[in-house]
């Protein structure tokens, strides 16, 4: 970002290389012992497996890594250093965007995305309704605006496929005014398309939402039935303490959160 700004650049672009080098060092290393280590997801202590099965086992979770979302991820955040180093000549200018995926690989340490994903997967059906409700919106307001403004604004909606981009603008109630319509039914077309829109995004939205809302309560669920189960024998030993320490990170609840849920179950004993 700061290499972006010019005058900075100049002061300190020595500096940044430097930086740059050594977290791509950081990067590589740390890559190659993801993939050592996954060589030890399956166990291939146990049975009568020869050389060959056990290895076939170990390269078996490696490549599940390497092929895996965090996987790629780590592997094209350090590969433009790599190959702008192989290929001096050549302008790989455009390949340093994908050092922007670095900022995916927080993910390791926070479930935010996998989070989002796994909610919007849970309501994938009506996820996938509210698309297609807008896929529909966005075909029938672009293609009724092409033939509402096209003889009177050629060059702004000269097809149907260019008239998307006002419709999708409008239906997400953006609304840049670089495009507008200037006839009485496409102002018109433009009010329906502007109410379509608020109900739609509507409809995106809290379908996420809600699938956000209903997987926390259902962590704090699973995170309750875990305390009962350690509190059976009433106390709680390091042990238990300790996997349900784990289970609260994992789950992202707060301290709060949990102490809240410890309090309530004592309570009810």
């Amino acid at each position: 970002m700061l290499e972006s700004v010019d005058f900075i650049e100049a002061q300190y672009g020595v500096y940044f290389s430097i930086f740059e080098i050594i977290s791509v060092i950081i990067f590589s290393i740390e890559y190659v012992l993801r993939i050592w280590a996954n060589g030890s997801r399956y166990d291939t202590s146990l049975g009568d497996e020869t050389t060959r099965q056990s290895m076939a086992i170990i390269w078996r979770g490696r490549r599940e890594y390497m092929f895996s979302f965090h996987g790629i991820v780590d592997a094209l955040a350090i590969a433009p250093f790599y190959l702008q180093a192989i290929f001096p000549g050549l302008d790989l200018r455009i390949l340093r965007t994908l050092r922007l995926l670095r900022l995916f690989k927080l993910s390791h340490y926070s479930t935010a995305i996998e989070d989002l994903f796994s909610a919007i997967y849970e309501e994938r059906r009506s996820f996938v309704a509210a698309l297609y409700l807008l896929s529909i919106a966005t075909v029938l307001t672009s293609t009724l605006m092409y033939f509402a403004e096209h003889s009177y604004q050629p060059e702004k909606f000269a097809s149907i496929p260019s008239s998307i981009y006002w419709s999708i603008i409008t239906l997400t109630t953006v609304g840049y005014g670089d495009v507008s319509p200037v006839t009485w039914i496409g102002k018109f077309i433009s009010i329906v398309t502007a109410f379509m829109g608020v109900c739609v995004v509507a409809l995106l939205t809290g379908i996420v939402a809600s699938a956000f809302s209903n997987q926390m309560a259902r962590r704090k669920v699973l995170f309750e039935v875990q305390v009962r189960e350690a509190l059976k024998d009433g106390l709680i030993d390091a042990t238990e303490r300790a996997d349900l320490e784990k289970l609260r990170v994992a789950f992202n609840l707060s301290e709060a959160q949990a102490e809240a849920l410890f309090e309530q179950v004592q309570k009810e004993r």
